[in-house]
């Protein structure tokens, strides 16, 4: 069964920094493209940022120059390091999967609050 476990969130103060972590098990993880969705109260949940299962990273929002997608095929894991953190970065950070076939998979979600 797959499983996706999202870890590193926490609170932090504006222009402070965070790494995600999402472990992913019961995949074959270098065939599949992960991305990091987040979601406000009251918000639409939306796209951070994705990379592809052949390394090619795509940033749909305005997060590019502070955010940083990476993976680990080895550890199936992939991460996102967090910079310059805004208090509207403020949401729950989610971890996704999808096949090749087409088949998505989800994350529980690990907090992020940027506020001081």
């Amino acid at each position: 069964q797959v499983q996706l476990v999202e870890s590193g969130g926490g609170l932090v103060q504006p222009g402070g920094s965070l790494r995600l972590s999402c472990a992913a098990s019961g995949i074959i993880f270098r065939a599949v493209d992960m991305g990091w969705y987040r979601q406000a109260p009251g918000k639409q949940r939306e796209l951070v940022v994705k990379i592809t299962s052949g390394g090619v990273t795509v940033y749909p929002g305005s997060v590019k120059v502070r955010f940083t997608i990476s993976r680990d095929n080895d550890k199936n894991m992939v991460f996102l390091q967090m910079s310059s953190l805004k208090a509207e970065d403020t949401a729950l950070y989610c971890c996704n999967a999808v096949t090749r076939a087409g088949i998505g998979y989800w994350g529980q979600g690990t907090q992020v609050t940027a506020s001081s």
